[in-house]
C-alpha cells in the first residue's frame, strides 16, 4: 500500500427531512446564493424547503446549471456573487450542480480569465464556503474536492481538484431521489459503480481494506441497482444507493492504491461533442478498457471475477472474459447501451476522440500511463 494522506472535512447530514437542519450549519448573517439545475428542484419543492430552512437570511436563486456544467452559465453566477456580495453557496441537485457550484466558489476570487485560471490548476488561496443538498446520487461530488467543468466555446471538458473545494456539509435525503426519471436512477448507479472500478481494477498493492470496501460497494450496487428501477419508492434501496454513491468517490477506497480514470478521460469527448450522459460514456468505455488492459490488470481482474461475480471455474482468460461480459450485462440491464453505435454516433468519432485526447494533452492514460494513442484507438474500436 502506498503512503497517503486522507482528509475529508465534509459533514454528512443523512436521512429524511434533514433539510431543516441546514440552518445549523450556515452563519446567521450569511448572504446566500442557491444554485440548481433544470427546475425539478423547484417543481418538487426542494428549493422551497431550502429557503424555509434559511429563515431570515438573504438569498438569491440561480437556476439553469446544465448537465456537464457550462463555463458560460457559471460565469453568470460568478458575476452575481461579486455584485451582490454573496458569501455562502448552497448547491441543490446532483453532481453537475455541485461541480458547477465549486467552480463558482473558486472563481469568485479569480482575477483575469477565469477559464485559464481554472485549467492551470492553481493552488487556491481561498474559496467561498458552500454546502449541498443532494437530489441525484451518482458522482460523489458532495464529499470530495473535485469539479469537472465544460467550456462549450472551446469544446473542452476539464477537471480541477483542491482541498478547499470540499463542501462544508452535504444533506442526503434519499426521498429526494424518488422523483428522478428511470434514466437518471440508472445513470447514477452505473456512474458510482465505475468510480469504484477505476480505483479498484488496477494492480495489487496489498490494499486489503480498500479492496474489500470496494468489492462490498460494487456488490451492493449490483444487488440494489435493479431494485431501484423496479421499486422506485423503496426508501431502504434509495438510501443504500445514495450512501454507496457518496462512498464511491469520497477518497476512502482510493487512499493508498493506484487509480485508473481512463474511461472518464476518454469519455469527455462524447459528452462535450455528442451530448451523451456521463454515465453512458462510462458504460461504453469501461468494458473495453478492461479488455485492452487485461494484462496489466490481470491479477485484479481475476480477483474481481471471483469476489464480485463469483467466477471460480475456467482458465484465467475465460474468467476475465466472463467478468467483463457480466459487467457489460449489468450496465445493459440497467438500461445503458454499451456500444458507441447504439447512440447513433458515426464511426468517425473514433478519430475525433483521439484528436480530442491529443489536443488537451490527456494521453498517456491509465494507472501505468501505458494507454497511448495506439491503446486508446483499440479501446474506442472495441467500444464501437
Amino acid at each position: 500500500m502506498f503512503n497517503f494522506d486522507y482528509y475529508n472535512p465534509t459533514r454528512i447530514i443523512f436521512g429524511t427531512e434533514r433539510i431543516k437542519d441546514l440552518d445549523l450549519h450556515i452563519p446567521a448573517n450569511a448572504n446566500v446564493l442557491i444554485t440548481y439545475g433544470g427546475g425539478s428542484a423547484k417543481k418538487f419543492g426542494t428549493i422551497d424547503e431550502v429557503k424555509q430552512a434559511l429563515g431570515s437570511r438573504n438569498y438569491i436563486e440561480f437556476g439553469g446549471i446544465e448537465p456537464n456544467p457550462h463555463y458560460e452559465t457559471l460565469m453568470k453566477a460568478v458575476n452575481i456573487v461579486k455584485s451582490e456580495k454573496v458569501d455562502f453557496l448552497i448547491a441543490v441537485g446532483g453532481g453537475s450542480v455541485i461541480d458547477g457550484t465549486k467552480f463558482i466558489a473558486a472563481a469568485a476570487y479569480f482575477e483575469g480569465d477565469a477559464w485559464e485560471t481554472w485549467i492551470s490548476n492553481p493552488p487556491l488561496d481561498r474559496v467561498l464556503p458552500m454546502g449541498c443538498v443532494v437530489t441525484l446520487p451518482a458522482t460523489g461530488s458532495e464529499m470530495n474536492g473535485t469539479a469537472v467543468i465544460s467550456n462549450t466555446a472551446l469544446n473542452a471538458k476539464l477537471s480541477h481538484k483542491h482541498p478547499l473545494l470540499f463542501p462544508r456539509f452535504a444533506i442526503l435525503d434519499p426521498r429526494k431521489s424518488y422523483t428522478l426519471p428511470t434514466k437518471q436512477i440508472a445513470n447514477g448507479v452505473v456512474d458510482a459503480f465505475v468510480h469504484i472500478a477505476e480505483q479498484y481494477l488496477t494492480y495489487p498493492v496489498y490494499g486489503k481494506v480498500q479492496d474489500r470496501f470496494a468489492e462490498g460497494l460494487m456488490l451492493t450496487l449490483i444487488e440494489e441497482g435493479p431494485k431501484a428501477l423496479a421499486e422506485p419508492d423503496n426508501y431502504h434501496v434509495r438510501a443504500t444507493i445514495m450512501w454507496s454513491a457518496t462512498q464511491a468517490l469520497n477518497g476512502l477506497i482510493g487512499a493508498g492504491v493506484p487509480q485508473d480514470w481512463a474511461s472518464h478521460r476518454i469519455g469527455y469527448y462524447f459528452t462535450i461533442h455528442h451530448g451523451l450522459d456521463h454515465a453512458q460514456t462510462l458504460a461504453i468505455l469501461l468494458p473495453a478498457v478492461l479488455d485492452v488492459q487485461r494484462e496489466s490488470k490481470r491479477l485484479k481482474l481475476l480477483q474481481y471475477a471471483e469476489r464480485v461475480w463469483g467466477i471460480t471455474q475456467g482458465s484465467d482468460d475465460e474468467r476475465i472474459n466472463s467478468a467483463i461480459q457480466l459487467t457489460r450485462k449489468f450496465f445493459e440491464n440497467m438500461g445503458l447501451p454499451t456500444y458507441i453505435r447504439a447512440y447513433g454516433i458515426p464511426e468517425s468519432s473514433i478519430d475525433e476522440a483521439i484528436n480530442y485526447l491529443k489536443r488537451f494533452n490527456l494521453l498517456p492514460l491509465g494507472e501505468h500511463k501505458n494507454i497511448t494513442t495506439i491503446e486508446a484507438r483499440k479501446i474506442l474500436s472495441l467500444s464501437y
